[in-house]
């Protein structure tokens, strides 16, 4: 779902001849646009409101009925525009996809075994991710950075293994609780990771009958939660850059083409007016 395959792919530069065209360059315009992003953020309180049974069992309970039925009826006004205006176009944009699967659970009548997709309504408001630019470029250098974030989870998980059953060995017989297996080593581990009450719920006690454990603790905490996850957030923030980078580049590639394309007609222009000489 990167933005560049989103213009290049699935938003091809609009004002193509056409009543087509003209729709999908209608239907992506500023304008519209921001009254969509301000129905989901309504549609996003409505369903909040409606998890109130106070508030439904009252006339108002009607009318917020209506008003999620109306924006739900807009949403699929805009998806059926866009989908006339690019046809196949439309499913190579992952965004385009997503605002499709959601506003399409929207539309599967909760009843009966499908009771439970009422609950993923709410999911219409992750329509936001799609329709404002910023966020969806957060998504995008998270799914950039999961080939590396990949990588980094592993050797993070290679560090609780190798830590797990060293603390499995050393204080099992003193500490069960916390470290009489391996499972119970990894939840502590993971508990010490996030340096939740670590000192005082684990590291200080265990230390009170084995004083030299801090030996244990502290490379521990030093490389999980210092050194591995400070990975993570670099991983991130590559990707990040490398997004920006990228639409800098197509930005001045599409400069590039504008003035290749005006020295092509004064060339033409040029050639022209010799020959009419």
């Amino acid at each position: 779902m990167s933005e560049e395959a989103g213009t290049l792919e699935g938003l091809e530069p609009a004002g193509r001849p056409g009543l087509r065209g003209r729709i999908e360059e209608w239907v992506e315009s500023p304008v519209p646009r921001n009254f969509i992003i301000g129905l989901i953020i309504i549609n996003a309180v409505i369903l909040g409101v409606e998890t109130s049974d106070k508030v439904m069992s009252t006339g108002a309970g009607f009318w917020l009925l209506l008003a999620n039925k109306l924006i739900l009826g807009v949403f699929v006004v805009e998806i059926a525009l866009k989908l006339f205006a690019m046809g196949p176009r439309f499913f190579r944009s992952g965004w385009n996809v997503f605002d499709f699967f959601v506003v399409g659970i929207s539309l599967v009548p909760a009843t009966g075994p499908l009771e439970i997709l009422r609950a993923l309504r709410v999911l219409r408001i992750l329509r936001l991710l799609s329709q404002v630019p910023r966020l969806r470029q957060i998504i995008e250098s998270l799914l950039r950075a999961l080939p590396g974030i990949g990588w980094t989870a592993l050797l993070l998980i290679l560090v609780f293994y190798v830590f797990a059953v060293m603390g499995t060995e050393l204080f099992k017989d003193d500490f069960p609780q916390w470290f009489g297996n391996l499972g119970a080593s990894l939840f502590s581990l993971f508990q010490i990771m996030t340096l939740e009450s670590w000192s005082t719920g684990i590291a200080r006690p265990v230390m009170e009958t084995q004083p030299l454990a801090w030996l244990f603790f502290v490379p521990f905490i030093l490389i999980s939660s210092f050194m591995v996850l400070n990975l993570f957030i670099a991983i991130i923030v590559t990707a990040t850059q490398s997004i920006h980078a990228d639409e800098e580049e197509l930005a001045r590639q599409e400069v590039l083409n504008q003035l290749r394309s005006i020295q092509e007609r004064l060339d033409r222009m040029e050639q022209q007016g010799n020959r009419g000489r």
